[in-house]
């Protein structure tokens, strides 16, 4: 295994092999990436381990470099493995550049059928017992999506935890897809308002975008054609620290400056293709809704839930802003199914996204009674109007979790945990054994 030496961490890589279907542990396996991070000179310290569980769904695991950001704190008392869940990172791919290999999107979708939460848990506990052993215990870290993992440890391997931290991440026990972005759409509309009262004269800018982008076709560097529906999808970035800010000076180079008939900047079209292109992480558009599913909480299928749902909120039409009813409205995380016609990267999942759309059997995710007897130390931080997560869910959640303590905070946005230089992680610390 390779070793490394970053600025006050020692990194070393390791590789372990799964099950694609942790129920046939016979069959066809894949391969699961993680990278072991330890504080220099603590290398042969019986330290204990915390796992990390990154957001998503698809995204991979932190790229540290040395100890920064929430990593440097977690050094302090553990030895960190950051994991690059199925199907991301380093571990056994799954794209447009592999999944083809599968057969038709019917056998692609059966595939992506095991890469929710309960695989992902699955994976970790095989990853733990090599690491620390059949009775060993590691805690866990789950931000964003890796809380929703969390909850779904707790709820059928919550023997393999010692202890767990979860940073925007409690999700709604008993939320469908559609409850999710009932409550989603207005939290987008708040942070739209704040962003507003922030940059008052970006409301004229992105009209002027948006009217540009009707009455002409542009296309992104990528070659993707630039749709006024796809430059509201910019609103993803409200929600963090610095979305607003980011979004604003994207907006200010939108023009070309000089006199004549407008034309938007090379510039500012490739930094809309970063934003918006799904090339380095397209599982979370593929897989996205399927995270909210669950038998026994709707017998229905997800059945793109954001564009349904999205109808009962008219003013997140971009036609609305144009005839001066109201601000352009930027939306949020919502995945829409014209972003697979859209998007080079994910059009050839297309088919395969409609048959995971279309599916009404999602296995449970949570054992809401299971966690009703929670014995495992929990902690969470739950920002207070959090663009991504809702808050309501989350308090209704942590109620329903025994012995889960939060901390409800506004200071700071849904990626707390990244830019609170370790000042999250350190109160959670604290907050579990009891310091505060």
């Amino acid at each position: 295994m390779a070793v490394l030496r970053q600025p006050g961490a020692v990194l070393t890589d390791h590789t372990f092999s799964v099950p694609l279907d942790h129920s046939r542990p016979d069959g066809e396996r894949i391969e699961i990436y993680a990278r072991e991070v330890v504080a220099v000179g603590r290398e042969r310290e019986p330290l204990p381990w915390l796992l990390f569980l990154q957001g998503g769904p698809g995204g991979r695991s932190p790229r540290p470099l040395g100890r920064d950001s929430w990593l440097s704190r977690a050094l302090d008392d553990y030895r960190v493995l950051l994991l690059d869940q199925r199907g991301t990172g380093r571990s056994t791919p799954a794209n447009r550049q592999t999944l083809p290999k599968r057969g038709d999107a019917a056998a692609q979708a059966a595939y992506l059928a095991h890469f929710r939460a309960d695989a992902i848990v699955a994976d970790c506990e095989l990853i733990r017992r090599q690491l620390v052993g059949a009775d060993g215990q590691w805690s866990v870290l789950g931000q964003s999506f890796g809380g929703f993992c969390t909850l779904t440890y707790l709820s059928f391997a919550p023997q393999g935890v010692r202890e767990a931290f979860i940073t925007g991440g409690l999700a709604g026990l008993r939320s469908s897809a559609r409850d999710v972005y009932r409550a989603a759409y207005p939290r987008v509309e708040r942070k739209n308002r704040r962003h507003y009262e922030r940059y008052p004269q970006d409301a004229e800018l992105a009209q002027a975008v948006v009217r540009h982008l009707r009455d002409h076709q542009v296309r992104l560097p990528d070659g993707a054609v630039l749709t006024p529906e796809a430059f509201q999808s910019l609103g993803i970035m409200l929600g963090t620290s610095n979305g607003s800010h980011t979004l604003h000076y994207l907006l200010e180079d939108a023009f070309l400056p000089g006199s004549g008939e407008r034309t938007l900047s090379d510039s500012f079209l490739s930094e809309v293709q970063g934003h918006l292109s799904f090339a380095a992480n397209p599982l979370y558009a593929v897989l996205h809704e399927s995270i909210y599913g669950q038998r026994s909480v709707s017998s229905q299928c997800t059945g793109w839930a954001a564009e349904a749902v999205r109808a009962e909120f008219p003013q997140f039409d971009a036609e609305k802003a144009l005839s001066g009813d109201g601000p352009l409205l930027f939306t949020g995380e919502m995945i829409y199914p014209w972003m697979f016609t859209a998007d080079p990267v994910l059009e050839p999942l297309r088919e395969a996204a409609e048959f995971l759309a279309s599916r009404e059997d999602w296995p449970d995710l949570y054992d809401v009674d299971r966690l009703a007897r929670n014995e495992v130390p929990v902690v969470a931080a739950v920002y207070h109007d959090d663009m991504y997560v809702d808050t309501a869910d989350s308090l209704e959640t942590a109620a329903a979790v025994k012995g889960l303590r939060t901390w409800v905070t506004d200071e700071y946005e849904h990626d707390g945990l990244r830019v609170s230089g370790g000042r999250v992680l350190d109160r959670l610390i604290r907050l579990a054994r009891g310091e505060l």
